[in-house]
């Protein structure tokens, strides 16, 4: 295995991120041969073809598809056993969140978490939900806050907070819903998926208009331009000062809990973080619920 290393595994997915040699040279901070000859010799030591040409660029094969994905759950075990051996306390903790939850509720719950245990190591991912999931059956990341795991992902719910989802639009517009346009996320967000569906059972077909993130969408509703179907957590302070209003619609509010999910033998500082966010007297009206449910 002299020729499959640790190092030689993280250059090969390099590449497949980033979509070529010259990329990964550059985000690795190496030569381009330095990184083609890494690539080559795993290659040849698995005597299998990871990339094909696509024109002036590279395609990935099957093959580099499916070993792509061993190495990334090979090196997030890696990761996370590194943590896994430290105590509580002292360990380091990889959280995923999708964008509502990393802004408007996440924050308080990092703070009030960093004032007790400062010696924890925290990163934050914020990507769409599909990512974050993928991500964690990866082990690269430890806990994920989001909309409910994928059946049949293996992934388990530790915990989880009541959440709506309502339609919103600016003081006095579109008081007739399915006749105004709509707001979207872009490809990928939860919200997105559900407006879609939630339009196809009204059998309604309006104008859309994509704005990617949430903060572009709720700017846009708060400036006219539609409506949009968002989580009540993140329009209460706006309802509350009148810069948006909620919608009357058949079928809404939707019920969408929020759901904190991890792999099925979560790190130490997971679990810590986890008794965390579940105690009220720690984090007030913000506290989860403890569940323990694996998905499918």
């Amino acid at each position: 295995m002299s020729a499959v290393t640790w190092g030689r595994m993280r250059t090969f997915l390099a590449v497949v991120e980033q979509g070529s040699i010259r990329a990964a040279a550059a985000q690795l901070h190496v030569t381009e041969p330095a990184v083609s000859a890494a690539v080559a010799q795993v290659e040849k030591h698995l005597d299998s073809e990871f990339f094909t040409k696509a024109g002036r660029g590279i395609r990935l094969s099957d093959s580099g598809r499916i070993y792509a994905d061993y190495c990334r759950r090979i090196l997030g075990l890696i990761d996370e056993s590194e943590a896994a051996v430290q105590t509580a306390e002292r360990g380091r903790l990889r959280i995923g969140a999708v964008s509502t939850v990393s802004e408007f509720m996440l924050p308080r719950l990092l703070a009030s978490f960093r004032r007790r245990f400062p010696e924890v190591g925290l990163s934050l991912s914020v990507l769409p939900r599909d990512d974050l999931f993928e991500q964690l059956a990866h082990h690269e990341t430890d806990l994920v806050f989001a909309g409910r795991p994928p059946r049949g992902s293996g992934l388990v719910t530790r915990a989880r907070r009541a959440n709506k989802l309502i339609v919103v639009s600016a003081p006095g517009r579109f008081p007739t819903p399915l006749t105004a346009t709509w707001l979207l996320r872009g490809p990928g967000s939860g919200t997105r998926d559900t407006t879609l569906g939630l339009l196809n059972q009204h059998d309604a077909s309006p104008p859309t208009l994509m704005l990617g993130t949430h903060g572009a969408v709720l700017a846009a509703a708060k400036e006219g331009l539609g409506v949009t179907l968002v989580h009540a957590d993140a329009v209460s302070h706006d309802l509350a000062t009148g810069s948006l209003e909620q919608r009357t619609l058949a079928r809404t509010p939707l019920n969408r809990p929020w759901h904190v999910a991890t792999t099925d033998n979560p790190t130490r500082s997971a679990l810590l973080f986890l008794a965390h966010i579940t105690s009220r007297d720690e984090v007030g009206d913000t506290a989860f619920h403890l569940d323990n449910r694996q998905a499918g």
